[in-house]
Parts: C-alpha cells; structure tokens; sequence
C-alpha cells in the first residue's frame, strides 16, 4: 500500500460515520482512528521526603524494668492494660473535644462513673460535631486525649473499668 492510498483512507474516515478503520493486508497492519486519541492522564513522578527514622529507646540498666523504657512520663502514668480495661475508641478522624464548649464543663473526668450511652466526648469531623457515648457502664480510669488533639480512627480516647 503506497502513501496515496494512505491518504484516501484517512480522508475516508473524515469525511464517514466510520471512528476507526483497520486494514490487514499482506502481514502488514493499518490502523486508522477518527479524532484525537484521550490523553492518559499524566503521572507527575512521586517526591519522596526523607523520614526521621524512629528507634526505640535503649534500656541503660539490665536490671531496669521493661515498663520504665518507655519514653514519656504520659505513657508510664497509664494504668496497666492486663484486659481489665475496656477502651473507648474513636469511630472517625476528626477533633476531640471533652466538652460542648470552651467554657462548658467537660462531659466526663478521670474517676467519674458512667453509665452506658452517656456522651463520653464530641469528635468535630467535617464542621459537624458527633458525641461519642459510652458503650458500657463503668468507671472512666484514664482519658487518652487532650482537648483539641486531633484523633484518628480506632485510636483510643478512654480506658474504662466496667462496674
């Protein structure tokens, strides 16, 4: 097939209905398409950043105990998890609140009894504000969250002692 031939195929399919015209002839392939192929959308090439590599802290005695190498006087303030504890956890990504406003009092403390279904605290997501009830009755022993941290979902927010 000669570039004449070429031609009047494609001024073929310009001037038809036809979208696409494929020719085989003699073992060689002729593939003529009407309009502009659709762009693949580009792939910009992923930066990476580097990461600050996070090692676990080294124990400076044999003798000390397992507990004490944890970094943070918050996490060795924990009440010890032996499944005693039922924890409350956040069911969305959003801002933990431990009250209804600034100048509220906050919906629970450390020590308070409460009951199941009573507002434990609100997670602000997407401007709306959703309370987070207790699903059990019993003694709130350690609140895992500052007010106004963010709090991703399944992170813990409260350590309760069922009653």
């Amino acid at each position: 097939m000669d570039i004449e031939e070429l031609k009047k195929l494609v001024k073929l399919v310009e001037k038809s209905d036809i979208k696409e015209l494929e020719i085989d002839e003699d073992g060689r392939k002729i593939r003529i398409v009407k309009g502009a192929p659709e762009a693949a959308p580009m792939m910009m090439p992923m930066q990476y950043l580097p990461q600050m590599q996070h090692q676990a802290p080294q124990p400076t005695s044999a003798a000390r105990p397992a507990a004490l190498t944890v970094i943070g006087a918050e996490a060795a303030a924990e009440p010890e998890d032996d499944g005693k504890y039922h924890n409350v956890t956040s069911p969305m990504v959003g801002t933990f609140y431990r009250a209804s406003a600034e100048d509220a009092e906050p919906f629970t403390k450390e020590g308070d009894i409460v009951s199941k279904g009573q507002t434990l605290c609100i997670i602000e997501a997407m401007k709306l504000m959703n309370e987070i009830e207790s699903d059990i009755a019993g003694r709130v022993v350690k609140i895992l969250v500052e007010n106004g941290s963010p709090v991703e979902f399944g992170e813990t927010l409260f350590k309760i002692e069922p009653v």
